[in-house]
């Protein structure tokens, strides 16, 4: 019997804290499968020594179970950052930004060891770019971006009642068959006005987990 996309997010939730360190930071992404690996820390008890989030949200549901966050800038570079991802490829290369955190989770990913993906099948692809890609941008940029996103052969459409939790807009560029990540993230990145592209292909996942019917699967980037 198939399972349904929660217990999917369940399954590769309780994969995901085998990856906890001990004793070190952990980092926490955001999102409806980092939701599930938040409850399922409470759930086994799991003793997490200091974690630093990537969004407002993520840190209330980590306080609530009581673990304590940091503040990146008080930390060193740590372990293990875990987060979703709403694409990823072959090459370990991601489109994240859905739930509008990616410029948070882009740090968080930036300072980590290892970067865990927790996703379930549905989000495994070939090529990147059916899922819309978001781009964080200042408000007074907006249609600036846009221009040059459309330049791209992209068709940027403003996420409506969006705001990050740094202040920013959302720019969902649909349209797009990414076939060179990192040389579109450097791109997009380099528009004025940008805060941060969903492209996580220079810094992509270190591991993959994702949940199917049969279990989960773990997919490691060679060395």
């Amino acid at each position: 019997m198939s399972k349904t996309q929660d217990e999917l997010k369940e399954m590769v939730a309780a994969k995901a804290l085998e990856f906890i360190p001990q004793n070190g930071i952990l980092g926490v992404g955001s999102g409806s499968t980092v939701v599930k690996f938040i409850q399922a820390i409470q759930a086994h008890g799991i003793k997490v020594a200091g974690a630093v989030s990537s969004s407002n949200r993520t840190t209330e549901l980590l306080t609530e179970i009581g673990v304590k966050v940091l503040d990146p800038n008080e930390c060193e570079p740590y372990e293990v950052y875990i987060d979703g991802a709403d694409e990823v490829n072959d090459n370990f290369e991601m489109i994240k930004g859905g739930g509008a955190c990616l410029t948070r989770e882009k740090i968080l990913a930036s300072m980590a060891k290892t970067f865990v993906c927790i996703v379930d099948k549905s989000k495994l692809v070939s090529t990147l770019g059916k899922f819309p890609l978001p781009v964080e941008v200042i408000p007074m940029a907006r249609e600036q971006v846009a221009r040059s996103l459309r330049a791209l052969g992209g068709n940027p459409v403003l996420r409506e009642g969006c705001i990050t939790d740094n202040g920013c807009e959302i720019l969902d560029v649909h349209g797009l068959s990414i076939t060179e990540p990192k040389a579109l993230e450097t791109q997009i990145n380099a528009i004025p006005g940008v805060v941060t592209v969903g492209l996580f292909a220079h810094r992509g996942a270190d591991v993959v987990l994702y949940a199917t019917d049969e279990g989960v699967h773990e997919k490691r980037k060679p060395e």
